[in-house]
């Protein structure tokens, strides 16, 4: 009867040895998921707030770069128009010095050939400044043709028309020039 009761001790004692390891394993298994778990939470924060930080770097970017575009777009224009009040300054400049040279003299026939004679210069000098005035015209709307090639792709529609219309009148201006010039040589 010792004996068995003996028995039966060591194998509760063994039993309740088995349950604490048991306990502790399980413990410890808990504990290492909750640190994992912890873990993944902290990366999980760490991605989101890299995530936001590259998203708020990446608007400010593109906000700086529509900034500088819109400069860019407002100096051309206000370029083009420059150019197109200079041209327009120097047209109606030419307009003015021809109506002058087809005043000059009288109109009876004994001073026709003195008038004539006097229109020669003044008809080589608006020759003259007509091939100035065209090689001026020409090599600025040539400048503007191939900076508005080069740039065509990053003008919006709307740009792009105000930029047309600007251009149109200084061409129009050339065409009434180049007329007014060969009315006079007439």
């Amino acid at each position: 009867m010792l004996r068995t009761e003996e028995r039966q001790r060591l194998a509760r004692e063994r039993r309740e040895e088995r349950e604490k390891q048991h306990a502790a394993k399980e413990t410890q298994i808990l504990e290492k998921e909750r640190k994992a778990k912890l873990q993944y939470e902290k990366q999980l924060e760490e991605r989101q707030r890299k995530l936001k930080e590259m998203k708020q770097k990446e608007e400010q970017r593109r906000a700086a770069v529509e900034e500088k575009r819109k400069q860019k777009i407002e100096e051309e224009k206000e370029r083009y128009e420059a150019v197109l009040h200079r041209t327009l300054e120097r047209s109606q400049r030419l307009e003015t010095r021809q109506k002058r040279w087809s005043w000059g003299g009288s109109g009876t026939p004994d001073s026709e050939g003195k008038t004539a004679s006097k229109r020669s210069p003044s008809t080589a000098n608006l020759k003259q400044a007509e091939a100035a005035v065209s090689k001026c015209l020409s090599s600025s709307a040539a400048l503007l043709n191939a900076s508005d090639r080069t740039r065509r792709y990053q003008l919006s529609p709307l740009d792009s028309s105000v930029i047309s219309r600007l251009l149109a009148p200084t061409q129009a201006s050339l065409a009434r020039s180049k007329s007014a010039a060969t009315l006079s040589a007439d």
